[in-house]
């Protein structure tokens, strides 16, 4: 079994974390917003999964697979979200949709 170095891991996390954060403050479509968020989760499940294999712990494992269902459902009710805003104002720039708030 090889071994690998956790604070390698934990740096790659911290960067798709820094990655989707970007994305959700740069980006204006809701999708890639979205997109963005998901990376960010995936990243806090790798950071979990190094922590509980530096302990050898399954903790991390467990909150790895909460992280995952909490995110499938984030997506589906995030999408019929989007896809409701879609229809009812054509647009998935936050932009637009913030000046129909106006």
């Amino acid at each position: 079994m090889s071994s690998f170095n956790v604070s390698t891991v934990l740096i790659v996390a911290s960067i798709l974390f820094v990655l989707g954060l970007i994305g959700v403050l740069t980006r204006k479509n809701i999708i890639f917003m979205l997109i963005s968020v998901e990376i960010m989760l995936n990243a806090a499940g790798l950071a979990f999964v190094a922590a509980g294999a530096k302990w050898q712990q399954p903790d991390g494992q467990v909150m790895f697979l909460f992280i995952l269902a909490m995110a499938a459902a984030e997506v589906s009710v995030a999408l019929a979200m989007v896809l409701q805003i879609y229809h009812q104002h054509k647009t998935m720039d936050v932009e637009e949709l913030k000046e129909l708030k106006d």
